[in-house]
């Protein structure tokens, strides 16, 4: 406003044409349509995202995203150039690991890998996917077995009760032992941003802990390993006592019976106690099983009978059949067939963290990448698991 307008309206205002409160009234109302504008204009632009943030077909947003990108952003930066400051820098849920992260350089695989080791660990033809598997936070694990009968007599009405026998516990202790994987890859591979680093780690790692464990878990001497199935004292059942397997003899000497080859079969299906036959199943490889397979019933019936769907396992006398590589072939004295609840008469003990430590240092230009798992395996109950033998008696 210039001089002059300043002056007319002074002189409008001294005149009385226009008052002092109305002066200020109209000022007032400037100011506010003024406010109210842009209060207008600032809901309008909130409602516009609103709108925009709940368009029908917008892809939902990941719970989980905020937690693992990073992480594995940070894991694929230490495992392809070594960059320990983002592993560092990360802040992890303890309930996820079940260590700290050590100062050696070791660091826990993120979630994502590990499940994917699991994944192809229980699919694998082990007796993991059959046995009772445990995850355990210290060097061993105790198993606490009663096999033994409480006493117990008939009374009379007036008669004394007698003192009766108690029963006693025996205590199984699985060791768990130091499962571990060496792979390596180029580190020009390694800087290929195209190629999948976390999975071929895991599927690395996950074939060598899958079959050390299969082979372990049957053959294993419990010396840094596992202890095996076949690796305890096999008896014939008859004389069958605590602490020993038990075995039923084919009566041929390396191979079935020929007259009749089924019956021991069934004689060592029979010979499992009735407690642990509703949940048994045969463990083979599978040249037996080939031969199995071929056996019929004096009715002309096959006693194999294969899964009715998908990822069901074939079965044999209505008993499911896994097949694993590392039990014996057919042969002279050889125990090729197991039956058994082997929920109840095998455990495998774990520790649930994978450590994997990176190494471009040992085999330039190459970097190894050095994984370890502990694991440990026994038979925890005797009674639980009979065996076949390929012998005459």
């Amino acid at each position: 406003m210039n001089k002059s307008e300043t002056t007319s309206r002074d002189r409008e205002i001294l005149s009385g044409d226009i008052s002092p409160v109305a002066e200020v009234k109209t000022a007032l109302q400037g100011f506010m349509s003024d406010i109210n504008s842009k209060l207008q204009q600032q809901e309008d632009r909130l409602t516009m995202f609103e709108r925009k943030s709940v368009i029908t077909g917008r892809p939902a947003l990941s719970a989980s995203a905020e937690a693992e990108v990073p992480h594995q952003k940070a894991f694929n930066a230490y495992l392809r150039s070594g960059d320990e400051d983002a592993m560092r820098g990360l802040e992890i849920e303890g309930k996820s690991m079940s260590t700290a992260v050590a100062a050696d350089g070791g660091y826990l695989v993120d979630p994502q890998t590990s499940d994917t080791i699991m994944s192809v660990l229980k699919s694998s033809a082990s007796l993991r996917s059959i046995a009772n598997v445990v995850n355990v936070e210290a060097t061993s694990y105790d198993v606490l077995v009663d096999h033994t009968e409480l006493g117990a007599g008939w009374a009379d009405e007036v008669g004394t009760v007698t003192e009766t026998a108690s029963p006693q516990f025996d205590r199984i202790s699985i060791a768990l032992h130091e499962l571990s994987a060496l792979p390596k890859a180029s580190q020009r591979l390694l800087d290929d941003a195209a190629f999948d680093i976390e999975g071929w780690l895991a599927g690395r790692i996950a074939d060598k802990f899958a079959r050390a464990e299969a082979a372990a878990f049957i053959n294993g001497d419990g010396v840094d390993k596992p202890r095996g199935l076949l690796n305890h004292t096999i008896v014939e059942d008859s004389t069958w006592s605590w602490g020993n397997l038990g075995y039923i003899a084919t009566g041929a000497d390396g191979d079935f019976d020929g007259a009749n080859p089924a019956n021991s079969i069934l004689d060592l299906v029979y010979a499992l106690g009735a407690e642990y036959r509703a949940n048994a199943s045969f463990v083979m490889n599978s040249k037996t099983a080939g031969v199995v397979r071929k056996m019929k019933d004096a009715d002309g019936r096959f006693l194999w009978t294969d899964g009715l769907t998908a990822g069901e396992p074939a079965r044999l006398l209505g008993y499911p059949v896994l097949i694993a590589e590392d039990m014996p072939d057919i042969g002279s004295d050889a125990h090729a067939i197991a039956f058994g609840d082997f929920s109840t008469g095998y455990t495998v003990a774990e520790r649930p963290d994978l450590r994997v430590l990176r190494d471009p240092f040992s085999a330039k230009p190459h970097v190894l990448f050095f994984a370890t798992k502990r694991v440990g395996g026994d038979v925890s109950d005797f009674a639980a698991i009979k065996l076949l033998k390929f012998a005459v008696s």
